[in-house]
């Protein structure tokens, strides 16, 4: 995927301020309408200029797209770091977009479901008097947490803008119970930290989306948690007894005789808690041990002179 500078597409400076934005898609629009301009590809650059002006003229796109986009050039390959978006505080609007027809980039970057919209900001009864709108973050816990609950002081970064409607970024700290069986996904809801309400009206809330931090040696599918457990040739053949890890703690796992490699042997309830609660799979690798002595090198030729072994009798060859 090729990285998009839309600021070259609108053709202004990266500090362009948001009244410069405008101008410089009002101009463009109408060289390169469709209606208007008949010319190959102009349709297709009517759509790059439509799209750029997307993310630019809001300020918490422009803002997501700066962060994200800092170092990097029109075409050149470019894929969003893991959890760039973490911590990122931002209004329902962020993915109200309608983007059916927008680039892979764009996708990759704003078209990943945020959640269900929610209710507020209706004006009710005189005075005016309206709900603060919601807000929405991603956040990064270990998974750990999600096994024993957690406080857990959070970053957030928010946008606000300056006198030319340039978008700056501002942080604040909060602390956030992690409820204990928390899933990946899941929204935990802090009532009244979104915007503030209008008119003496009670302000929004603020969602934060739950996503586990990449662990060395666990993945997560749902409330199950699955770990590569390396077990010796003969431990898998002959059967025995092994250390496993589990988030919870060490337990010995019975090895059962002639296992081969990705052999699932489930950990009934270790998983996620819950209910119920998920399950931890131990999925079983080989691991050979190095040839890097002759008394390997003799024991390695010993089983191919005597076990008489040939891996691909599977494939007939």
């Amino acid at each position: 995927m090729e990285f998009k500078d839309y600021y070259k597409t609108l053709g202004v400076a990266r500090d362009a301020s948001a009244e410069d934005i405008k101008r410089a898609y009002r101009k463009l629009a109408r060289e390169f309408h469709p209606d208007i301009n008949k010319k190959p590809g102009a349709e297709a650059r009517f759509k790059e200029i439509g799209e750029a002006h997307d993310v630019l003229k809001d300020p918490e796109k422009r803002a997501a797209y700066d962060q994200v986009g800092a170092g990097f050039q029109a075409g050149q390959e470019f894929r969003p770091p893991p959890g760039w978006d973490a911590g990122f505080e931002h209004g329902e609007s962020f993915s109200d977009t309608d983007a059916a027809a927008a680039s892979d980039f764009f996708e990759a970057l704003f078209g990943r479901a945020r959640g269900a919209r929610r209710g507020g900001g209706g004006f009710g009864g005189e005075g005016f008097r309206a709900r603060g709108g919601d807000h929405q973050a991603k956040v990064l816990i270990d998974l750990e947490d999600a096994y024993r609950g957690a406080t857990r002081a959070i970053s957030l970064r928010s946008v606000e803008l300056d006198g030319e409607g340039r978008p700056h970024m501002r942080q604040r700290s909060l602390n956030v119970q992690i409820p204990k069986g928390v899933r990946q996904g899941q929204q935990i809801r802090l009532s009244g930290q979104g915007d503030p309400g209008i008119g003496g009206g009670p302000a929004g809330d603020l969602y934060l989306e739950i996503e586990f931090n990449a662990h060395s040696f666990y993945r997560v599918e749902g409330r199950d948690v699955y770990l590569d457990l390396p077990v010796a040739p003969w431990e898998a053949a002959l059967g025995k007894k092994v250390k496993a890890p589990t988030p919870e703690g060490t337990v010995n796992l019975q090895i059962p005789a002639g296992s081969s490699a990705g052999r699932k042997l489930r950990l009934k309830g270790r998983g996620i808690p819950g209910e119920p609660p998920g399950d931890l799979y131990a999925v079983l690798q080989i691991a050979l041990p190095p040839a890097d002595s002759e008394a390997a090198r003799r024991i390695y030729r010993e089983m191919e002179e005597n076990l008489a072994f040939n891996p691909r009798a599977k494939l007939k060859v």
